[in-house]
């Protein structure tokens, strides 16, 4: 008996030791298989010790001087929500409330940081004052995500004032029809241009609002928003011809509803650190709610196939003629462009994501390969919850949607 038992444990070891040698030692065998769940919950582990302060639970890109956006805490509240992590959504919404929500409405500050005097506070010098309407919407879907997953309506009237607000400070009508503006400024500038960014549009987030307020045309919005999107790609903005794709920014006439090129330097056409987001927003929308135009507007982008099958590789921006103006490779433009391959063309998807998200990631670590910018985790970490069916509608689905994933 003793001498089996001993047996046993030998090939025990040695199980143990060929283990060890292998995951230490990946050229020398098949690469290491990890799965999906094991990547998007060891990478938000270790985004909220990067990016997080545990004492405040403010997400901070310390990159840029340790500022804070509405952005960030809208990413934050939906990637915890998504991995069901309610501690961490429940710090980011109580710190996003106290020191980001307005006063006067329920919209936020964009910016927050370190004033000149030392202090910290929203950046007035720097508009940060102003909202970012697609913070105020990212953050209004995770709070009624959060209503739904936890079983609390206090998050659904948070969101309902929020998505009120949107409408009211954020949303003009322009010939009987909405459209969503990047700010709550733009409506009382006295303007003839309003100024866009179709990044913030968002389609399957107003067929949700619509539930909660159904006084507003919220439907409206998710037409207007693919039409703004399909027109302002075909559009030259300048260029003698267009690569396709929809701009970083764009300007609406407020009278006529024509689109207008920015001329502001800082408001360009390109599609880059804006832009890269729109084919998640629209792959989004088809995951959940199947419109036909999700896939009829991803199917003009077929310039990004184009240069995936010419380079290997997508990089950071275009010009809006389809000219390079930065040459290098950064992940969040393949966060945002798997989306517009997964609906495309499949098996290019595969590549892309194998080869530009999936290998970002180190089993070892149970984290990235290297640290990720702040704005680089956030959208990798999407695209790859998107390619493999982890960003569900738990408004849709119910406080149960979603079991799979689990805080870590």
């Amino acid at each position: 008996m003793l001498k089996i038992t001993g047996i046993i444990l030998l090939i025990i070891s040695l199980a143990l030791a060929v283990f060890v040698f292998y995951r230490n030692n990946p050229r020398s065998s098949e690469p290491i298989i990890f799965s999906p769940r094991e990547i998007l919950g060891g990478t938000w582990h270790a985004y909220k010790l990067n990016y997080i302060e545990a004492s405040t639970g403010r997400t901070a890109d310390f990159s840029k001087g340790n500022i804070s956006t509405s952005e960030a805490e809208s990413y934050a509240m939906l990637r915890s929500v998504w991995w069901d992590d309610q501690n961490t959504f429940n710090q980011s919404w109580s710190w996003t409330q106290k020191f980001l929500q307005h006063k006067n409405d329920h919209l936020f500050s964009w910016l927050y940081g370190q004033e000149p005097g030392g202090s910290y506070g929203v950046l007035t010098a720097q508009s940060g004052q102003n909202s970012a309407s697609d913070a105020d919407e990212d953050i209004a879907l995770a709070l009624l995500f959060a209503s739904k997953r936890w079983g609390n309506v206090a998050y659904e009237n948070d969101a309902r004032a929020i998505i009120q607000d949107i409408w009211s400070k954020e949303v003009a009508v322009i010939r009987g029809q909405p459209y969503l503006l990047a700010n709550n400024i733009e409506k009382t500038s006295g303007k003839q241009d309003y100024i866009m960014d179709p990044s913030y549009f968002a389609p399957y987030e107003y067929r949700i609002f619509a539930k909660i307020d159904p006084a507003d045309n919220w439907n409206g919005l998710v037409d207007t928003s693919y039409q703004v999107l399909e027109n302002s790609a075909k559009m030259n903005l300048g260029y003698g011809s267009s690569d396709g794709l929809p701009p970083d920014w764009i300007l609406i006439n407020k009278n006529t509803g024509a689109l207008v090129r920015a001329q502001n330097q800082s408001l360009d056409s390109n599609y880059g650190y804006d832009a890269l987001r729109i084919p998640f927003r629209l792959a989004l929308d088809w995951s959940w709610f199947k419109d036909p135009r999700d896939k009829q507007v991803l199917a003009g982008f077929s310039f990004l196939n184009g240069q995936w099958q010419a380079n290997h590789s997508l990089y950071a921006d275009y010009a809006h003629d389809g000219s390079v103006v930065q040459t290098q490779e950064i992940p969040a433009m393949y966060g945002g462009a798997i989306a517009y391959f997964m609906l495309e063309h499949p098996n290019e998807a595969k590549q892309v994501y194998a080869s530009k998200l999936a290998s970002l990631y180190n089993p070892d670590t149970l984290s990235w390969a290297s640290t990720l910018s702040y704005y680089d985790d956030n959208w990798a970490w999407f695209g790859i919850g998107l390619y493999n069916n982890y960003l569900i509608n738990l408004y849709g689905a119910g406080s149960s949607a979603g079991s799979s994933s689990g805080s870590s």
